[in-house]
C-alpha cells in the first residue's frame, strides 16, 4: 500500500512498501519492539541465495549484526561522506560512485537514506531506504544482518568500522534487485536515477554539440546533478594526478557555470569539485591565479566566496573540455527538487510492453512488423525561452532487467525513432513508415537499462516509436519525455470502438438471387425437419466447406466457436439459426474470408499475428495495445501466425462482445454495470 512521507523537496510524496505482507517500516519496527525481538526479514533472508544466483558462495559467509562486529555501532558518524563508501568483493563500483555523488546533495541523500534510524533508541534490527523504480518510490526494509568473513564486512563498508549506513544501503539495493550478485556491472547513471527519479544524459566533451555550455548552464539552474571524469588508458593511471592538479579516472561533480567579462570579452567558466575536498586545478582561473585580478571586484567576490583549498575550483570552459572526457547529467523531476529551484522540467510519462506476436515489432529494419510497436504522439507548441525550437529529452527505460537475471534474461537491445506526425490521431500503419523517414532517433541501439537523447525540434506534432532491435523480443518499458515548456503527449492506438452496422435484410423468397437460392437449398439440406441449424450441424457444414478451401490453413472449428456464431446471429434467442440468420452469417463469413486472404501477404494460408490489428480495423473493430497483446498470446502459434479457424473464433467472439456491450450501454457512455449473475451469464454465453 502506498503511504505518504516527506520528500527531498519537503513536500509529502507517496512511497510503496516492498514487503510481501504489505507492512511498513514503522509497523514492523513497532512489532519488534513490542515483542522484544530483533527483525529478521522473511523477504531477503540471511542465506546464500540472497548473495548469489549463478554460483555457490565461494567461502562460508557469516551473517552478523553490527553489534556483533563492533562494540558501539553507529548508523551515520559525522554526516554521510564519500569516505563512508569503500568497495568490497563485488563489482559494483558504479553503485559506489553514485552513492558518493549522493553525499554531495544533502536533501536527496536524506530521502534515500532516512536519518531517523540508529542503533540506540528504538533499535530493533531493522532499517529502511527509499529508491525510485519505474515511476514509483519504493520503501525497502532490511534487517541488519550483513555478510562477513572473519568478522569483516565482505561488501561495501565505511573507512570507520563502526559506521554502517553504506553497507545497509547496499543491502537494500541488492534486495530491490533480487540479490547481491545482481549488482555486478552497471553504470553510475543507473543508480543515480534510482536515487532521484531523474533522467540521465552522457556527453563526450571532445565531440559535444556547440551548445554544451548552455546545456550545462540550464542544468545547474534546474538543480540537476552533474558529474565529470577524465578517461584512463590503463589501470595504472587510475587516480593518477596530472601536473595541473587533476586526477584521472576519478568522479568529479560540476557545481557552477558562469560567464564573466574579462579584458573586453565574455569568458565561459565552469566550477568543478573534487570529492576528496582537496587536490585542485592549478591552471588559469584556479583559486589564486592572476586572471581574477582583472575582472570586476564584486564579480570576483561573488565567484570566489569559497576559495579555500576545499577541492572546488573554476576553469575556463575550453580548458575543461581539453582535460575532461565525459560529462554525466541527471535531470531531476519537480518532486525531487527543493522549492528554491526556480526552473523545473515538464515531464510526460508512459508505461508499455513489447509482447511477441502483437507489439514486439523490432527496429525499422523489420518494416513488416516495425509499425506494430507502441506509438506515442508528442505535441510541441512552446519553444524554449528566447529560442525558436523546443528542447526535449527522450528516455527509454526497460524495466526489472537486473531482477530477471536469475531467470537467464539480461538487458534487451533497445532504441527509439521520432517521426513528424500527421494530424490524424491514430496508430500509423506500415505504409506511413515505408514512405516517411525519421526526424530524430537514439544514436544507437544498445543493451543498457536506459537509452536517452536530447533533441532540438521545431514546434509541431511528432510520433515516438520505442523498440527492441530484434522483433519478437519481450520486455516492459517506461518512456519519459522531459521538455523545457509544457508539451502534450498521448499514446496512439488507444481507442476501443466498433463500427458494426446492422446487416441488410435478406430478400424475400420470390426475389432471391441464384446465389441465395443455392444457399437456401444448402440450408434445408442441413437443417432437416425442424428448419433450423444447431451448433453441431453448423460445425459439420462449416468444416466441410472450409476444408475445401486450399488457400486457408484450417484445423477445424470447435463446437465452442459454433456456439459463439449462433449467439452472435441468433436474434430471436432460440439457440439455433433460422434461414435469415444463416444468410446474414454467410455474408459475414465471405467478408471475413476476403479480409483474411488480403492480410495473408505471403499466401501461406495463415495470417501474421502482427497483422491482426489491420484485419480487425477493416472489420470495423478498433482495439488498443493491451487487448491486441492478449489476442496475440491467445490465438497465435509459436511462429506468430494465426490459422483461419483461430482467426474466425477471434473475430466472432469480439463482434459478439462488442454487440452485447453496445446493447447494454443504452446511454452510450462507454461503461456498463453488471451484477454477478449477469456477468456469469454473459461470459458463459460469449
Amino acid at each position: 500500500m502506498p503511504y505518504s512521507v516527506p520528500s527531498g523537496s519537503g513536500q509529502a510524496t507517496l512511497v510503496n512498501s516492498t514487503q510481501a505482507d504489505g507492512k511498513t517500516f514503522e509497523q514492523l519496527r513497532l512489532e519488534c519492539l513490542q515483542k522484544g525481538k530483533l527483525f529478521e526479514d522473511p523477504d531477503f533472508p540471511a542465506v546464500d541465495d540472497s548473495l548469489f544466483f549463478s554460483q555457490r558462495a565461494p567461502v562460508n559467509f557469516e551473517w552478523k549484526r553490527p553489534g556483533e562486529i563492533c562494540k558501539d555501532p553507529k548508523f551515520i558518524t559525522g554526516g554521510a561522506t564519500r569516505t563512508d563508501i569503500c568497495q568490497g568483493q563485488l563489482g559494483d563500483c558504479w553503485l559506489l560512485a553514485a552513492i558518493a555523488s549522493l553525499t554531495l546533495h544533502e536533501g536527496t541523500l536524506k530521502r534515500v537514506v532516512p536519518h531517523d534510524q540508529d542503533f540506540d533508541r528504538g533499535y530493533a534490527g531493522i532499517f529502511h531506504f527509499q529508491f525510485w523504480q519505474h515511476n514509483k518510490w519504493m520503501d525497502v526494509v532490511v534487517d541488519d544482518r550483513l555478510p562477513c568473513v572473519r568478522n569483516n564486512l565482505v561488501f561495501v563498508h565505511s573507512a570507520d568500522n563502526t559506521e554502517f549506513w553504506s553497507a545497509l544501503l547496499e543491502k537494500a539495493y541488492a534486495k530491490l534487485n533480487g540479490s547481491y550478485e545482481s549488482l555486478k556491472g552497471g553504470s553510475t547513471m543507473e543508480a543515480m536515477e534510482d536515487f532521484t527519479g531523474g533522467v540521465g544524459e552522457m556527453y563526450e566533451t571532445q565531440n559535444a554539440s556547440t551548445n554544451l555550455f548552455l546545456i550545462l548552464k540550464k542544468a545547474v539552474e534546474r538543480g540537476s546533478m552533474l558529474g565529470c571524469s577524465i578517461d584512463v588508458t590503463s589501470s595504472a593511471e587510475s587516480e593518477a594526478q596530472t601536473t595541473t592538479g587533476l586526477v584521472k579516472g576519478h568522479a568529479y561533480s560540476i557545481t557552477g557555470v558562469e560567464e564573466v567579462n574579462y579584458r573586453g570579452s565574455k569568458v565561459q567558466l565552469i566550477r568543478v569539485r573534487n570529492p576528496w575536498g582537496q587536490v585542485e586545478w592549478n591552471g588559469p582561473w584556479s583559486d589564486n591565479s592572476r586572471e581574477w585580478n582583472t575582472i570586476d571586484s564584486s564579480e570576483k567576490t561573488r565567484l570566489l566566496h569559497n576559495s579555500l583549498d576545499d577541492g572546488e575550483f573554476w576553469m575556463e570552459f575550453g580548458d575543461f573540455k581539453a582535460n575532461y572526457n565525459k560529462i554525466e547529467i541527471c535531470n531531476l523531476t519537480a518532486d525531487s527538487l527543493s522549492d528554491d529551484v526556480s526552473k523545473k522540467w515538464e515531464v510526460n510519462l508512459f508505461e508499455g510492453s513489447w509482447i511477441r506476436g502483437s507489439t514486439a515489432g523490432g527496429c525499422r529494419n523489420y518494416i513488416d512488423t516495425f509499425w506494430t510497436n507502441p506509438q506515442f504522439k508528442l505535441r510541441l507548441e512552446h519553444p524554449d525561452d528566447g529560442d525558436k525550437v523546443c528542447s526535449v529529452i527522450v528516455a527509454l527505460l526497460q524495466k526489472n532487467r537486473r531482477r530477471l537475471r536469475k531467470e537467464g534474461l539480461d538487458m534487451e537491445t533497445v532504441g527509439f525513432a521520432v517521426y513528424e506526425a500527421p494530424d490524424d490521431q491514430d496508430h500509423q500503419g506500415k505504409d506511413f513508415f515505408r514512405y516517411n523517414g525519421s526526424k530524430a532517433r537514439s544514436r544507437s541501439y544498445i543493451n543498457m537499462r536506459e537509452v536517452s537523447e536530447r533533441f532540438r525540434l521545431p514546434p509541431g506534432n511528432y510520433l515516438l516509436v520505442p523498440t527492441t532491435f530484434q522483433p519478437h523480443h519481450e520486455a516492459d518499458f517506461l518512456i519519459r519525455i522531459f521538455s523545457e515548456n509544457k508539451a502534450g503527449a498521448i499514446e496512439m492506438g488507444n481507442t476501443i470502438k466498433a463500427d458494426l452496422p446492422e446487416p441488410p435484410k435478406p430478400n424475400p423468397p420470390e426475389e432471391e438471387t441464384d446465389e441465395e437460392k443455392g444457399l437456401r437449398r444448402l440450408f434445408e439440406q442441413i437443417a432437416g425437419s425442424d428448419n433450423a441449424i444447431s451448433a453441431r450441424e453448423l460445425q459439420h457444414v462449416l468444416n466441410n466447406v472450409l476444408n475445401r478451401r486450399k488457400e486457408v490453413k484450417f484445423d477445424g472449428l470447435t463446437l465452442n466457436t459454433c456456439h459463439s456464431i449462433i449467439n452472435l446471429m441468433d436474434v430471436d434467442n432460440t439457440g439455433m439459426l433460422e434461414f435469415e440468420e444463416f444468410k446474414v452469417f454467410w455474408d459475414k463469413l465471405k467478408k471475413w474470408i476476403m479480409l483474411f486472404l488480403s492480410y495473408d501477404t505471403d499466401r501461406s494460408g495463415r495470417m501474421s499475428s502482427y497483422e491482426l490489428r489491420s484485419a480487425l480495423n477493416a472489420a470495423g473493430m478498433n482495439l488498443n495495445n493491451k487487448i491486441l497483446q492478449l489476442l496475440g498470446l491467445r490465438f497465435a502459434d509459436e511462429n506468430f501466425d494465426i490459422d483461419f479457424d483461430d482467426y474466425l473464433t477471434c473475430i466472432v467472439r469480439l463482434e459478439n462482445m462488442f454487440r452485447v456491450f453496445q446493447a447494454l450501454d443504452k446511454q452510450k457512455k462507454g461503461e456498463i454495470s453488471l451484477n454477478m449473475m449477469q456477468f456469469l451469464m454473459l461470459s458463459m454465453n460469449i
